[in-house]
């Protein structure tokens, strides 16, 4: 940096929103007082010098040293006229950089700064001159995308310039750039540090206008394009009318109009679609209606509004085509086969809407399937899982952009006939949110009396809903809204047994294994016992599809030895499951064998099966009020309490001290304390779990119950035994206390497990404490 210590004061020009370069002229307009008499001031002296230095902030008008930068250019002035406002115009040209020392106001109302001589470096070398000769190449392109007419003036204009700096200087006014990157440039140290600046701007301002002439490009060519398509449209047009042919648009909806008229549509139906048609005819393609209408036209074509799949109603092969199809599940397949019957004797009948509930895997929608098969007819499947938007059943409303069918429709059209049998899967999972409940729309479709008029958004047109078959599937039925409920026929799927998941999987589960993993029978097959190691130790579910996923990997591995040069047949045992399985990975909980005063065994029912249930509660002397631990919920908390109060109203006859209730406290918990629970089957649990505690006398650890109580000590009927069954056997528990008013749900356990099980009906809570504590029996016997 060459630094000369020569200072010179002048008046001061302050510019907005521009940097004077050296060597550069620049037309000024100047209206502020204090900058006319500063140009004044510079006229009134021979060298008729300034000193130009810009601002920080434009809006300043009144500027002090701390508001304008602290390196300028000195200039002289070249030319001065006078407007008739007292503003005048000037031209100015810079001659040297300057570095302000001291700002100060002048006696005459004008700004003048003593400065110092700030010159740039005369260097000269490789570097220089390849930055230079970039930056011609840039400034070139830069000037051609963005003022191409007076792209061959400019180039010559910096091509001619001699000095590397100068050139630097005329292409960054010629850019517009932003006045910190102006300043920048003109406070740079050295030539090679101001061209490097400036090729990083011109970088960027290129890709700028390469990108800016990219999309003018594309726009002008797609205008031209669009043009160039309506002049041959029109000689299209033309050309057709001198040969007689038919205008394409024209022939489009005639053909249209004749598949109309050979359909049988309903009277609304068809006078709406040669309503749209005639629009259609109107209406020229290129408008956007165009496309809107016609695809409504085709939808309402598509539609099966008289094509109907005739049914099977054979009730031989139907019955065969189920049992083949699934195990068991005797209570559907015979309402499947009346339903038949009842198609027999009257071909108009309506069409049923079942709700098959049951534990996930049980066969509920391949169950579907079967009965499409069954009746000969289409099959869809609509899975509502997650759904929220009403709309995706109902359809949108042709106003909106990109408006669909509703789901319903869509199925309907896929079938190709007005009476498939559609799957509603997980009903029970339907959401709902600012966008509409989808559960509110099934109540029209599931109903037999309002569906034969459905009116789908979109069509806007009344379709016979009536013929279709409905399904639903769930897991269970409390988040299903009543009224939706009321509409449908309830079948409950169960969970299986051991002994049945052994059956169906030698029935299906093997073979299609088998078939997907290119295995022979006679190449793989399982013992028994292997099948029901795999049941208990690998798998926990009432249903089957950890069971097939078992199976499966166990056939994968088979495989590979079989791909490794294995030659001779595998038969897997059980001491085989843990090369080819791992470790068990379900820890069952044993019967307790013994079991302390205050516990007792109960049943449960969940989405997945049944579950057995250890109550457990405990005395604290001294202690105050009911503590439940456990996660349980609200109706679990209610029959602690009810069971409670029932024990202490009827201590005297439990041979219990009344003040044990006013001076002990007591806990009662529910294992395992992570998993939520609730429902009011544990009543008689917990009230045989609170008189054992009281009494000091532990509960028979052979039997597991379940019921609900009243504080009367009515024992009421509960939900799900079967599962409940099947857990309690699963555990090694053969002696089941239930109410009485369930014994017609025990016909559904399977004959040779009924026989195992002791099923103990009971009505009263008496019945099920003289049961449960041996102890208590005869001062029931005394008190009665």
């Amino acid at each position: 940096m060459n630094v000369i210590e020569k200072l010179i004061t002048l008046p001061v020009l302050p510019l907005k929103n521009a940097v004077l370069f050296p060597g550069l002229a620049m037309p000024l307009s100047i209206g502020r007082k204090q900058t006319v008499a500063a140009i004044e001031a510079a006229l009134a002296v021979e060298g008729k010098e300034v000193l130009v230095f810009s601002q920080k902030d434009a809006s300043e008008d009144a500027p002090s040293q701390d508001t304008l930068f602290g390196i300028g250019t000195r200039a002289v002035v070249r030319r001065m006229s006078m407007n008739a406002d007292g503003s005048m115009e000037v031209l100015v040209m810079g001659v040297e950089r300057v570095a302000m020392v001291k700002l100060e106001e002048n006696a005459g109302g004008f700004l003048e700064a003593r400065v110092r001589l700030f010159s740039v470096p005369q260097e000269m070398g490789t570097e220089v001159e390849a930055l230079e000769r970039a930056l011609l190449e840039l400034g070139q392109k830069a000037i051609s995308l963005s003022q191409p007419d007076f792209a061959p003036d400019l180039n010559r204009m910096m091509a001619s310039s001699e000095d590397p700096l100068r050139m630097t200087y005329l292409m960054a006014s010629m850019m517009n750039l932003p006045l910190p990157k102006e300043q920048a440039l003109l406070e740079a140290m050295t030539r090679a540090d101001a061209m490097r600046l400036l090729h990083g701007y011109l970088s960027h301002e290129v890709e700028v206008l390469e990108l800016r002439s990219k999309i003018q490009n594309e726009a002008r060519s797609e205008m031209s394009k669009e043009q160039k398509d309506y002049m041959l449209r029109q000689q299209l047009r033309a050309i057709q009318n001198e040969l007689g042919e038919k205008d394409p648009e024209k022939a489009e909806v005639e053909l249209l109009r004749e598949r109309l008229q050979k359909l049988e549509l309903p009277e609304e139906a068809k006078k709406e679609a040669e309503r749209e048609l005639a629009r259609l005819e109107r209406l020229p393609t290129s408008s956007p209606d165009h496309h809107v209408t016609r695809t409504w036209v085709e939808f309402v074509l598509d539609l099966p509004w008289n094509t109907a799949t005739p049914d099977k109603l054979d009730i031989g092969e139907a019955r065969k085509i189920l049992d083949e199809d699934h195990y068991e599940i005797r209570e559907v397949k015979e309402r499947i086969l009346e339903q038949l019957s009842v198609l027999k004797t009257n071909p108009n009948a309506k069409a049923p809407i079942l709700c098959f509930v049951g534990p996930p895997g049980v066969g509920k929608t391949s169950l579907g399937q079967s009965i499409a098969r069954t009746l000969g007819r289409k099959f869809e499947r609509m899975s509502l899982g997650g759904l929220h938007d009403e709309a995706e059943l109902r359809g949108h409303r042709r106003t909106y952009i990109g408006a669909m069918a509703g789901r319903l429709l869509q199925a309907i059209r896929r079938a190709g006939s007005n009476n498939p049998v559609i799957l509603l899967d997980e009903v029970d999972k339907v959401g709902r949110d600012y966008r509409g409940d989808p559960s509110h729309a099934l109540l029209e479709v599931l109903d037999p009396e309002q569906n034969k008029t459905f009116r789908d958004n979109y069509l806007d047109l009344a379709f016979d809903l009536s013929k279709v078959m409905f399904i639903t599937t769930a897991n269970g039925l409390d988040t299903i809204p009543r009224p939706l409920l009321d509409r449908m026929e309830i079948l409950r799927l169960s969970g299986y047994s051991e002994e049945e998941k052994v059956e169906i999987a030698k029935r299906y589960l093997i073979p299609r294994q088998l078939g997907e993993t290119g295995l022979t029978v006679e190449q793989l097959q399982f013992t028994e016992e292997a099948m029901k190691r795999i049941i208990s130790g690998y798998t926990c579910e009432a249903g089957l599809r950890r069971f097939e996923r078992a199976i499966g990997k166990v056939a994968r591995k088979v495989t590979l030895k079989f791909v490794e040069g294995r030659t001779e047949p595998f038969l897997v045992k059980p001491e085989d499951l843990y090369d080819l399985l791992g470790p068990e990975q379900v820890s069952q909980e044993k019967m307790r064998k013994n079991l302390p005063p205050g516990v007792a065994t109960g049943l449960a029912w969940t989405e997945t099966g049944g579950e057995v249930l250890y109550v457990e509660a405990l005395l604290l002397p001294d202690g105050k009020g009911l503590t439940l631990t456990g996660q349980l919920g609200d109706v679990m908390k209610e029959s602690v309490s009810a069971a409670q109060s029932y024990i202490w109203a009827h201590s005297e006859s439990l041979g219990i001290n009344p003040s044990m209730f006013k001076n002990c406290g007591l806990h009662v918990h529910v294992p395992a304390g992570a998993v939520p629970k609730d429902g009011p089957s544990a009543g008689v649990t917990m009230a045989t779990a609170l008189a054992s505690a009281y009494t000091m006398q532990a509960a028979r650890n052979d039997t597991a119950m379940t019921g609900e109580i009243t504080l009367s000590g009515l024992v009421l009927p509960i939900g799900g035994l079967k599962e409940k069954v099947l857990a309690a056997r699963r555990m090694g528990i053969k002696r089941i206390i239930c109410p009485r008013a369930n014994e017609s749900d025990t016909r559904e356990i399977t004959e040779h497990i009924r026989k195992e099980m002791t099923f103990i009906l009971v009505d009263r809570v008496e019945e099920v404490l003289a049961e449960m504590l041996p102890g208590l029996a005869e001062r029931f016997a005394m008190v009665a």
